[in-house]
């Protein structure tokens, strides 16, 4: 099946997913996620961009990612942050190869609808998978620092964050509660398939208005706002 061209837009929170070669190991121990958050500081502050939301697993990476202006940019950070990880994790274990799946997934994020939704299913992931009972349990993510537990200067928080509060002590308390609490049905299964897809992350609204701004019909496959939980 031939792949379809990827959607980045300037200006936009974007969901990224890549994941080791046939789902291979890419983390093996602390100093493999601390090179790879060095790298991610060193580039985001090199060519622009944001990030707002990460989470590094054994096997694969999400990011929350504004390219800012320059749509190149999104490109061209995973493609310096990959390649240093692959040259890194090369030389120690003395092999040579690809680290990555050949192509990393991405989705555009309607901002006001679905980027505070879209970080807690990045935050989330450990918690998800079972290895951490709690989010702030685990070390490799950032809703540690978004809950005031550590402190991270180069992590970005986005405006849907600041305006959970007047102050950044009331953002953390609101967002902490805000993760932990009920979860709308179907939230986590939209948002996996969007990024799976290469979709938007969106309502049909977000995708008619995409298609203007771009000046090409977007594909879209019945997203809308996931369900209330009713319990």
């Amino acid at each position: 099946m031939p792949r379809t061209s990827r959607v980045v837009l300037p200006g936009y929170p974007h969901h990224i997913v890549q994941r080791g070669h046939n789902r291979q190991v890419v983390f093996a121990n602390d100093e493999d996620y601390l090179y790879y958050l060095g790298n991610l500081k060193e580039w985001k502050k090199e060519l622009g961009c944001k990030i707002y939301a990460f989470c590094l697993m054994t096997n694969h990476i999400h990011l929350i990612v504004d390219p800012g202006g320059n749509v190149k940019n999104l490109a061209l950070l995973m493609k310096r942050i990959s390649g240093r990880q692959t040259r890194h994790v090369n030389k120690l274990e003395g092999r040579r190869g690809t680290l990555w799946e050949g192509r990393y997934r991405s989705s555009p994020i309607n901002r006001d609808e679905y980027l505070l939704v879209c970080c807690r299913y990045v935050e989330l992931n450990p918690v998800r998978a079972g290895i951490v009972e709690v989010p702030e349990e685990y070390k490799w993510s950032s809703y540690r620092y978004k809950v005031g537990k550590e402190k991270l200067n180069w992590l970005d928080l986005d405006p849907c964050y600041k305006r959970l509060g007047e102050t950044g002590k009331e953002c953390e308390e609101r967002y902490r509660d805000w993760v932990k609490g009920s979860i709308p049905v179907g939230e986590w299964e939209l948002i996996r398939k969007a990024v799976q897809r290469g979709q938007l992350t969106g309502s049909n609204r977000f995708a008619e208005e995409v298609s203007e701004k771009i000046g090409r019909r977007i594909e879209f496959r019945g997203q809308g706002r996931p369900k209330k939980n009713k319990k």
